[in-house]
């Protein structure tokens, strides 16, 4: 009995002598740190323009171009699928944003030829905006499916490289 006594007293005194002292890693895991302070954050006074990559106008001209088709592509796509109206606005929207990029390289001659594409694809965003059940998708799919084609077949940069300004 006088064994176990010393047991357990020896037990409770090194569990309080452990309990009071701790483990030093197990203390610092658990005690509050100081918020430090960043330092003061500088202000800009005059914005810098950021400008991109110098690009020549045949590397704009065919990026606008691929934009262009990706674009009409996914309007295609959508309107296949009869998704939200909302994603078929976006997208023919893009195609316009591009066409017009593509436009703004051409010179006088091309831009009026461009100009009827332009026109019929402001005339398409103009119906789908209108059509808001989407009732006429298909109609809409074809004449997407014809400017791509008549774009395609005119614009690509070997067609125009002589008409760029």
């Amino acid at each position: 009995m006088r064994g176990k006594r010393r047991w357990f007293l020896l037990f409770t005194l090194y569990f309080l002598l452990f309990t009071l002292c701790g483990c030093e890693a197990f203390v610092r895991k658990f005690t509050r740190k100081s918020k430090k302070d960043k330092g003061p954050v500088e202000m800009v006074l005059e914005p810098e323009e950021w400008k991109g990559p110098k690009m020549t106008k045949e590397e704009r001209y065919r990026q606008y171009f691929v934009f262009w088709q990706s674009w009409q592509d996914e309007l295609i796509n959508a309107l296949t699928q009869n998704a939200p109206q909302k994603k078929k606005l976006d997208c023919v929207q893009q195609a316009f944003k591009n066409l017009v990029g593509m436009r703004s390289l051409l010179n006088e001659s091309k831009q009026k030829q461009l100009d009827v594409y332009l026109k019929l694809t402001a005339e398409l965003r103009d119906d789908i905006k209108s059509d808001i059940y989407g009732t006429a998708n298909n109609f809409y799919r074809q004449n997407s499916e014809k400017l791509k084609m008549n774009i395609s077949r005119y614009f690509t940069y070997s067609d125009v490289r002589n008409d760029i300004i």
